[in-house]
């Protein structure tokens, strides 16, 4: 499409009529039938996320922080960096369970731009790959572009193929590697940058609904259809 121009003949982008920046978001509960996300709270959920979290130590390599070398520390941390309004973090219920089995936030939450992240993700086993990690994701995504935001975004270590994957498989789209983004544990990272946007949300919600949906699994749990195919059939 040919770009709009101004009065000097340079282009500029399309109008935004009617566009307003949104609300943050609030501490509240986003319900799903498979796991439940809700503000993260020291007392309740600390416990269970040491225990889920602190099983797989190679997990922690590319998060910023951990891992903690007993639940004190763990408290210890989530008192000081847990409780703010950027980053806004939640714990993932386990439905099935009961138990808070991991973590997600936004961040840099900028309402002027309509920009969002989701970050600080961290999935025990339990959820890694379920449906429930998925749901967790699809809340807070739908959460967000339902406040208004236009721009959701995935940022992970380019040397991270765990996120990346998972991020392509959500439907992000890859936009490009900030190199030399960051120093963290003492070394570099070259940040990879993924977004999506409120334009692509109706076809990829229409996705996840449907990959959700009961039909899609066997007797056994297994998917019948992967999540990019039902994706891409929810146009």
């Amino acid at each position: 499409m040919p770009h709009l121009t101004n009065e000097f003949g340079q282009p500029i982008g399309p109008p935004l009529p009617g566009w307003t920046p949104p609300a943050r978001p609030a501490r509240r509960t986003m319900q799903g039938a498979y796991c439940t996300v809700e503000p993260l709270d020291v007392g309740t959920h600390v416990p269970d996320l040491f225990e889920a979290l602190s099983v797989v130590e190679p997990a922690w390599t590319y998060l910023p922080y951990g891992p903690f070398a007993d639940v004190a520390a763990f408290r210890e941390w989530a008192r000081a960096a847990c409780l703010g309004d950027d980053p806004l973090f939640y714990a993932i219920r386990d439905n099935d369970t009961g138990k808070a089995a991991g973590v997600a936030s936004y961040l840099r939450i900028t309402p002027g731009s309509g920009t969002i992240e989701v970050g600080h993700i961290h999935l025990g086993p339990a959820l890694k790959g379920s449906r429930a990690g998925t749901e967790a994701m699809f809340l807070m995504m739908e959460y967000a572009f339902s406040l208004g935001y236009r721009r959701y975004e995935w940022k992970c270590d380019a040397l991270n193929a765990p996120s990346r994957n998972a991020a392509l498989r959500l439907g992000f789209t890859f936009e490009g590697t900030w190199r030399q983004g960051t120093v963290y544990k003492g070394r570099n990272r070259d940040t990879d940058w993924f977004s999506i946007t409120d334009a692509e949300w109706p076809r990829l919600r229409k996705g996840f609904t449907r990959w959700l949906d009961p039909a899609n699994f066997d007797e056994k749990g297994r998917q019948r259809r992967p999540l990019q195919d039902c994706a891409r059939s929810g146009e």
